[in-house]
């Protein structure tokens, strides 16, 4: 049977009606998209790595806080540590010296040229004693004595009158600085020719590190070194009225009309535990806390030179740490010796 054309174009019509809709039905059909693509985006590993708990732990590492602090030492461990092994001072410098031998016990910075402060006044005694000077001479106070550098403060009000001998008492027992100024003042030639005489006795005395601009160490221009501190000490000592007024307790004089009492400023003078000899304290800001003396360790004459002590007892806790010291060597000494 032969196709006509009318028949061929109808077949071609009915086919093309069925690919149409073919195609409408799939487009119609939403696409699904698949749980497994979801999952590929925002992987749960991926969360994991985002924030780790390791990484926290590793900022702040739990050996830091329970690290502890060094043990604290006991009165018992610090004990055994001084048993002849010296402890550590305070003082920037020290030395302690056996008088009698001239053996050097301990140094620390001994050559170093400090400010002294008020130490200066056992030199500032000697050079008012060599002059011969008549001691129940009534010396004044006066305006010039006022210190002007410092501004300390002193009971002495001008126009107070004490003995010379008072006045040396109070400027080596209570480190009175108008005291001090009034007996150079008073010494032949002026203040000027009293402090050249210092340098010129401190030159005789062999004292090379040391040098005076003052009477009173107010001055940071007043400087030595411990040795030299050592020979000076041991040079005061020879003066009977150096070693008594430098250690006395305490004292009352009359100023003005009206008792006032004054006291020494190195404390261990009235401690039973202390045989001192001679004492002098010194304190200005440039020079810290400082203190020599002449004492008697282990029936021995030592002298000892404290400087640049830092706290306010450090200097006496000082003392107080080399007497210990010593003791524990002698008796260290005395059972080997057993």
């Amino acid at each position: 049977m032969k196709s006509t054309p009318k028949s061929l174009l109808a077949l071609l019509v009915m086919a093309s009606l069925a690919v149409g809709a073919v195609n409408f039905a799939s487009a119609a059909t939403p696409e699904k998209k698949p749980v497994a693509s979801k999952k590929a985006a925002k992987p749960v590993a991926s969360k994991k790595a985002a924030k780790p708990v390791a990484s926290k732990k590793s900022a702040k590492p739990v050996v830091a806080k329970k690290a502890k602090p060094a043990p604290v030492r006991t009165t018992a461990a610090v004990a055994e540590q001084e048993d002849g092994v010296m402890p550590k001072l305070g003082s920037a410098v020290a030395v302690v010296i056996d008088q009698a031998s001239g053996e050097i016990l301990y140094e620390k910075n001994g050559n170093a040229v400090v400010p002294i402060a008020s130490i200066t006044k056992l030199m500032t005694a000697m050079v008012a004693l060599d002059a011969e000077p008549n001691l129940a001479e009534i010396l004044t106070i006066g305006k010039d004595d006022i210190d002007l550098l410092k501004g300390t403060h002193s009971r002495l009000t001008v126009g107070t009158q004490l003995t010379r001998e008072e006045m040396l008492r109070l400027a080596l027992m209570s480190s009175e600085n108008r005291a001090s100024s009034a007996l150079s003042r008073h010494y032949p030639g002026g203040r000027e020719a009293f402090v050249a005489a210092m340098n010129h006795k401190a030159r005789a005395l062999g004292l090379t590190d040391t040098r005076f601009a003052d009477p009173t160490g107010l001055t940071a221009a007043n400087v030595a070194s411990a040795h030299d501190l050592v020979k000076m000490v041991d040079a005061a000592h020879q003066y009977p009225l150096i070693r008594e007024f430098s250690t006395m307790e305490e004292h009352q004089v009359a100023v003005k009309g009206r008792p006032q009492t004054f006291r020494n400023t190195n404390a261990l003078v009235k401690n039973e535990g202390w045989h001192i000899g001679l004492s002098k304290t010194g304190y200005i800001s440039e020079a810290g806390k400082c203190l020599v003396m002449l004492t008697w360790l282990n029936n021995k004459p030592t002298i000892i030179v404290l400087l640049d002590s830092w706290g306010k007892l450090t200097r006496v806790g000082d003392a107080n740490r080399i007497k210990r010291w010593m003791e524990s060597l002698a008796s260290a000494q005395g059972t080997f010796r057993g």
